[in-house]
């Protein structure tokens, strides 16, 4: 190509450059640009609404899985299935695939009451909601002058729960009656005294019942279970008044023991969350949230102006009603999960069940500290949620035992009186008796409940 001295190329030659064809093919590499290939990269599933658990949108989250690769049409032949209309009815028929996290749909469960008694009602036309004035013994009325004693020997059994019994409570005041929670996802109703048969027997719900709590005068009772609800039953026609939930599993529940609040209750959640409810209008109507476990216990104090809770987290809080800010909150290294309270029935005291096989005791007054002279040791609880119990004077302490034992102490001197070999399983419910010296019931594993004298 010709140049002048300067080494330029003349305009006339200007559109007739050469390249050698091995600089071709360099700058032909560097240039080219690659050809559209489709991307390789699988992309995920939609995540879905948070709000929505079940169905085509609900939440999966991180969990979504791998969208399917779909073939290419033109690669391969479309073949059409001819199917017969049988076939069609029972692909009509299959139910949809579940898309979410696979938590299942328990629902409300139908609820259901039986009456088991001799009969409804007495000569007069009452029913067992009427406290026996035929005893000798005072129902009603002041009972500070009760001196209570260990009981020694059984006075009856009661086999009508099929699992084991996770709650009993006396009536309020009178204790003429024993209502009893089980993992049979049934409640009963049993007469303590006459005939001392089961009388009534409450159904609806779908999973075991966890707690259970009268209102002041009996008339109703809560229930909480690990179908995610709480329900308001009627003590006397076994109607379920009301439902409750929140979504999470209630653990412990407690009635407000205030004449003036009465209406409402609070539940300790498995989502570490105190829940407070109205059952006039069924709305919850404030939340305590500072734990950082499940909630074990709820414990009111104080005339009821206050409430103690405990957790699995290891501490302990103490709240005023109503106001979502604890006024207290105790955690030391030496703590263990405390999973069974009792207020003391005299004294500003609430003893724990501590799962450390010890009974721990806590004042319930302005500085909520430890009694560390009064502990009470020499049975085992350790992986179970045992009982605690006061009796009626607060002189004694009961307790089970996953021995089989129910155990009682000395509140003064925290020694143990007396041990009874109750069942050859873990005893797990205890209450006493409000009105009478030596009497208390036992629950066990078996579902069996016992009458202790």
């Amino acid at each position: 190509m010709p140049t002048d001295t300067k080494g330029h190329v003349p305009a006339g030659y200007a559109d007739e450059i050469v390249i050698s064809e091995s600089s071709f093919r360099a700058l032909h590499r560097g240039v080219q640009s690659r050809p559209d290939i489709p991307s390789k990269k699988r992309k995920r599933e939609d995540k879905g609404d948070p709000s929505i658990l079940h169905g085509p949108k609900a939440y999966k989250g991180p969990w979504a899985k791998w969208e399917e690769e779909k073939p290419d049409s033109s690669s391969e032949e479309e073949v059409e299935v001819e199917y017969e209309e049988d076939e069609l009815e029972d692909i009509a028929r299959e139910p949809p695939p579940e898309l979410a996290t696979g938590y299942e749909d328990i629902g409300y469960g139908k609820e259901t009451t039986e009456f088991h008694g001799s009969e409804e009602h007495d000569y007069q036309g009452r029913t067992y909601m009427y406290k026996p004035r035929d005893l000798g013994i005072k129902l009603e009325g002041d009972n500070s002058d009760l001196k209570c004693y260990v009981p020694k020997k059984l006075i009856h059994t009661w086999k009508s729960h099929q699992k084991p019994v996770t709650q009993m409570r006396f009536f309020p005041d009178s204790g003429h009656l024993l209502l009893s929670a089980s993992a049979d996802n049934k409640i009963k109703l049993f007469d303590v005294y006459h005939q001392r048969e089961l009388l009534r027997s409450y159904s609806g719900h779908t999973k075991s019942v966890n707690d259970i709590d009268f209102n002041n005068d009996g008339t109703e009772f809560l229930s909480a279970s690990f179908d995610r609800q709480m329900k308001l039953w009627d003590t006397e026609t076994g109607a379920c008044k009301s439902r409750f939930t929140t979504g999470k599993t209630p653990h412990v529940i407690r009635f407000n023991p205030d004449p003036a609040n009465e209406h409402l209750f609070i539940a300790g959640m498995a989502d570490k969350k105190i829940v407070q409810f109205d059952t006039r209008s069924g709305e919850m109507v404030q939340e305590y949230d500072h734990h950082l476990g499940p909630v074990n216990t709820l414990t009111f104090c104080d005339e009821n102006k206050r409430f103690i809770s405990t957790s699995d987290d290891k501490s302990l809080r103490a709240w005023e009603w109503d106001i979502p800010v604890p006024i207290k909150f105790i955690a030391e290294p030496h703590m263990y999960p405390m999973v069974r309270s009792a207020p003391h029935p005299r004294k500003n005291f609430v003893a724990f069940q501590s799962s450390d096989n010890q009974i721990v005791v806590y004042a319930s007054t302005e500085r909520f500290r430890q009694n560390r002279k009064k502990v009470f040791r020499g049975h085992n609880c350790a992986g179970y949620g045992v009982d605690v119990a006061f009796s009626p004077d607060g002189e004694i302490v009961a307790s089970g035992d996953t021995g089989g034992y129910v155990v009682f102490w000395d509140w003064k001197t925290c020694k143990m009186w007396h041990k009874i070999q109750a069942s050859d399983v873990p005893v797990v419910s205890v209450a006493w008796h409000p009105r009478e010296t030596s009497k208390v019931v036992t629950g066990d594993l078996n579902g069996v409940i016992k009458y202790w004298d």
